[in-house]
């Protein structure tokens, strides 16, 4: 038996005492952390523009998809952290920063709005932890901005502005005003379709840019109708696209003649706005509920719950935080760097995506959809909006990734 030196042994005797006394007893490591939780985090819009089209539906789409995988990852059970930023950047920053110094919080799976999710973005690559983004659409996240812990994965203003600038470009709209919400997201919305407008000889008249969550756009619509453009893009979204294609109608613009674009619309803006005002608009899309079966049964079952379809956003939020876990499984791991690279290495297949992968710049590429929105007499349902014009395929979506300005890729 090997003898202790009697300053150890007295050390280890102190130790026994202590925990005796304040009723602590010894466990190996790996049993104590095997009874602590996963905790992810959620920071969204709750109650304010983008609460349709994220908020509570965002969140209800993650738990289902917790729920799904099981409830545990590695033999813990998995929490997720729900807060609301108020659309104010500073405040999602605060969060972030407190969920993963003092709460535990190992990743986020969504942080609403492009705004609120730059800021955020920082405080988890200073922190090494994982972002992944489904409501935000700025393109800059995957190109200046980009960090080896970010995930974009839903969709972008490039894609979703692509799409229906050169849909309605087809169609005879050569010159464009943009009716533009004034910040991050909106401001890209507008560069990247005056982009595709641009390089297919057409022109750019002007831009009205509007605070974001304005009530009134009668001037900002006055300016775009006294341009004399064939086209009005909105690049906006949620509640500033509601008011301002609603309003776009009683003005009468549409009757005479301009069409308008929405760069960023959702279906629950569709919805909101109803089929009146929005028949014939064309939308990029990353998801819509009724594609096939596998679509329609978890619309179903989101729809359960919440009493509305879910949007590309809702969806988007379910299959990340499904591949997430599905990575950390695979890494036996919750460590950031293994589980990026157990993401970037296993595709994506599910109802939202097929055969979707995840790049070095962290942008997840799959394929989006141009729809157009039913008539009133198409529509057979309240949800029964859209009809497909065309599937683009990812490679073809998306920036090429030789365009890319982010500094994590090699040119």
């Amino acid at each position: 038996m090997t003898r202790l030196p009697r300053k150890a042994l007295l050390a280890c005797l102190s130790v026994a005492a202590f925990g005796a006394l304040c009723g602590i007893t010894a466990r190996p490591a790996a049993a104590q952390a095997s009874n602590n939780p996963i905790r992810l985090g959620m920071i969204l819009d709750m109650g304010s523009l983008y609460a349709d089209v994220t908020g509570p539906g965002t969140e209800t789409a993650g738990r289902m998809a917790i729920e799904d995988f099981g409830g545990k990852v590695l033999g813990r059970p998995v929490e997720l952290l729900v807060a609301d930023h108020q659309t104010k950047a500073d405040v999602a920053a605060g969060i972030a920063t407190r969920w993963f110094d003092t709460e535990n919080v190992v990743a986020l799976m969504d942080v609403a709005a492009s705004s609120p999710a730059l800021a955020v973005m920082n405080v988890g690559n200073l922190r090494h932890r994982i972002v992944i983004l489904n409501g935000p659409g700025a393109s800059s996240i995957t190109n200046e901005s980009c960090n080896a812990y970010t995930v974009h994965y839903t969709y972008n203003t490039y894609a979703t502005s692509h799409a229906v600038t050169k849909a309605v470009m087809d169609q005879g709209g050569k010159s464009w005003y943009y009716l533009t919400a004034d910040y991050t997201f909106g401001h890209q919305l507008e560069s990247d379709s005056a982009t595709v407008v641009k390089a297919n000889g057409g022109t750019v008249l002007g831009d009205a840019k509007a605070p974001i969550n304005t009530s009134d756009f009668s001037s900002f619509l006055l300016q775009a109708q006294q341009s004399k453009a064939q086209v009005i893009g909105l690049a906006n979204a949620g509640a500033d696209l509601i008011n301002s294609v609603k309003q776009a109608a009683e003005f009468g613009i549409t009757r005479s003649g301009t069409k308008l674009a929405s760069l960023g619309a959702n279906i629950n803006d569709i919805y909101g706005i109803g089929l009146d005002a929005t028949q014939g608009m064309l939308v990029g899309d990353a998801f819509y509920w009724d594609t096939d079966d596998q679509t329609r049964a978890f619309a179903k079952r989101f729809f359960d719950k919440m009493k509305k379809m879910p949007n590309m956003l809702q969806a988007g939020a379910y299959s990340s935080t499904m591949h997430y876990l599905q990575a950390v499984q695979a890494a036996g791991t919750t460590d950031a760097e293994a589980v990026m690279a157990k993401m970037r290495e296993m595709p994506i297949h599910d109802f939202f995506a097929h055969d979707g992968h995840i790049r070095a710049d962290g942008l997840m590429v799959h394929d989006m959809h141009l729809y157009q929105v039913k008539t009133p007499a198409e529509s057979k349902g309240p949800w029964d909006l859209y009809k497909l014009v065309a599937t683009i395929p990812g490679d073809q979506a998306f920036q090429p990734l030789s365009e890319s300005r982010c500094p994590l890729v090699k040119q």
